[in-house]
């Protein structure tokens, strides 16, 4: 199927945000003279013109998320339509966490371009554009997103002491007399809750898998309670359901003020089993990857759950945050850290959304970047092991840190993010030459995975400082660049990787990152983000290269039940 990058016509005026680069290079003088006079006659509220030339608008690449469902059982295609229904209260929770009131936005703009761009970002603000506004008359996004009161100040914070005032699952208000207090989750939205739970229940008599239905019910009553480690202990001994749900308040990347708090989100999935069948030696080596990090016995102490597993899905439904600007194309759950270190984790490679991004974003930036020579190195099975070896990689390392200051979550604050993305992309790339090393794998080179991964550093840094993966490559770029890892020829612009420099500067980076998070530096981690984590005047260059050609910055999706032939089938 040809897909079809979004279409925006070009227009002289412009939108708060608009600081890219148009990717449309001309259009007739006619054609202009009658854009400009639309753009003139009608603005809406007084906010935007009524067709925006915001060409921000086309960086993303429409995918239709479908699956072969046909070896489902009628039971589960019901199933499958509860779930989405659950997941889509999901996305209406996340709205509200991440910017308040959907519909008065959305009807106060009429242009449907814009409608669409900000249905994207959940908001008037730009996700990867470091979140600037792109809606006149808003301002830059609240770092605490709606988590806390709009004039509260960080060290407020800092230095409450009240109930919950840390907690993953509530929001943060002021009572009558001004003072900060907790609101659980699960009463701040007991209406939407109590409804996805019920759908939740009603999927579960549907469900051919006992250990599945078992979960729903366990999750369903986690939605009601925020008491999400029975559920998270359950999933983990999840092993042969064919449909696969996460949801609930999971991820903490919304909360940039203090990463404290979790932002609601699901992803409704497929299993498929051939894949997944290729993966499952690869559980088993974790012990032994722990053993062979490149840092001081101390900061490899904790050893990682014997029970992880490796699965690969196409997935078929994203709600909320993992809906929100770019696409998660693998997932490394659950992130409590008792869970972890007793049960392990389970890595969930989405290879559908993967190949999508693999041919329409990485593929063509290899093309426009990567020395002519190398671009045989890029290739998709390097790819996704690059990809599914950062999930792995979350599973390793430190938990908490060596000199009690709790876990590296809170010890490094709203830089824990960033650190933790940037140790998982590090060390899954260190994983896999170390499989190399033991014949573990064989298939393609060593080669292959750094010169994906170079391709994949320009991919992410596209994301902007504002997400945590953005920031995380920026990071490494910075590092490898400093390092020679890889070298930029003046004259054709094009980058070539250097084999030995980049597996030294591998090594030592996954040192540098691990012995922070070890020593809950939190003043390190900072200082690490603000010295390398920028975009030098050289790489901007290329970046606008990169949108001049056209090349999409990411994915976005036509998905529900309507694509996935489930619109008629209805709950007996």
């Amino acid at each position: 199927m040809k897909l079809k990058l979004i279409n925006c016509f070009i227009f002289s005026l412009f939108i708060l945000g608009c600081n890219q680069p148009s990717t449309t290079d001309s259009t007739s003088a006619e054609q202009n003279t009658k854009n400009n006079q639309l753009a003139e006659s009608a603005t809406i509220n007084n906010q935007i013109p009524l067709r925006s030339a915001n060409p921000r608008f086309n960086i993303y690449q429409t995918v239709a998320l479908t699956s072969d469902l046909s070896h489902l059982s009628q039971n589960q295609k019901t199933m499958l339509g509860l779930l989405i229904d659950a997941a889509q209260i999901m996305d209406d929770l996340f709205w509200q966490q991440a910017f308040g009131n959907k519909q008065e936005l959305l009807e106060s703009i009429t242009d449907p371009l814009t409608r669409e761009f900000i249905e994207i970002n959940y908001g008037p603000w730009d996700r990867l554009n470091n979140n600037k506004p792109f809606i006149k008359g808003y301002g830059e996004k609240p770092e605490g997103a709606k988590f806390y009161p709009a004039d509260m100040q960080k060290s407020e914070l800092e230095t409450a002491n009240f109930k919950d005032a840390q907690s993953l699952y509530s929001l943060i208000k002021r009572n009558a007399d001004g003072a900060l207090y907790a609101v659980p989750y699960h009463e701040a939205y007991k209406t939407e809750l109590t409804q996805a739970a019920t759908l939740l229940q009603q999927a579960a008599k549907y469900a051919d898998n006992t250990q599945f239905a078992e979960y729903l019910n366990m999750r369903a009553d986690a939605l009601l309670t925020d008491n999400y480690q029975p559920s998270d202990f359950a999933w983990m001994d999840m092993k042969d359901n064919p449909i696969e749900l996460v949801i609930g308040p999971i991820e903490t990347y919304e909360d940039l003020l203090f990463g404290y708090r979790s932002a609601y989100e699901a992803y409704v999935l497929i299993k498929d089993q051939q894949w997944s069948q290729r993966l499952t030696k690869y559980a088993g080596m974790l012990p032994a990857l722990q053993r062979d990090l490149p840092v001081d016995e101390k900061y490899k102490q904790e050893k990682p759950g014997s029970n992880s597993d490796l699965n690969a899905y196409d997935v078929i439904y994203y709600a909320g945050h993992s809906n929100a600007g770019s696409k998660t194309i693998a997932i490394n759950l659950p992130n409590d850290e008792q869970v972890q270190l007793e049960k392990g984790t389970r890595r969930l490679q989405l290879k559908n959304a993967m190949k999508a991004k693999f041919e329409h974003i990485l593929v063509p930036i290899a093309n426009e970047l990567i020395a002519q020579d190398q671009r045989q190195f890029v290739k998709f099975d390097a790819f996704f092991a690059n990809t599914m070896f950062h999930e792995v990689a979350h599973g390793l390392g430190i938990k908490n840190t060596i000199n009690n200051k709790g876990t590296v979550r809170t010890a490094l604050k709203e830089a824990a993010s960033a650190f933790e993305e940037g140790k998982a992309d590090i060390l899954g790339l260190y994983m896999v030459s170390k499989l190399y090393d033991s014949g573990h794998m064989s298939e393609g080179s060593l080669m292959d995975n750094y010169v994906t991964f170079l391709a994949g550093i320009f991919r992410s840094i596209r994301f902007g400082a504002a997400s945590a993966h953005g920031k995380a490559n920026m990071v490494r770029f910075n590092y490898f660049k400093e390092k020679g890892a890889f070298t930029r020829n003046e004259r054709t612009g094009l980058y070539r990787i250097n084999f030995d420099a980049m597996t030294i500067a591998m090594n030592e980076l996954s040192n540098i990152l691990l012995t922070v998070q070890g020593n809950g530096d939190y003043q390190r981690a900072v200082e690490i983000l603000e010295n390398w984590g920028t975009i030098g005047e050289q790489l901007e260059k290329d970046l606008q290269r990169i949108d001049k050609s056209g090349i999409p910055v990411d994915i976005t999706f036509k998905q529900g039940k309507e694509i996935l032939g489930l619109k008629g089938v209805k709950a007996r």
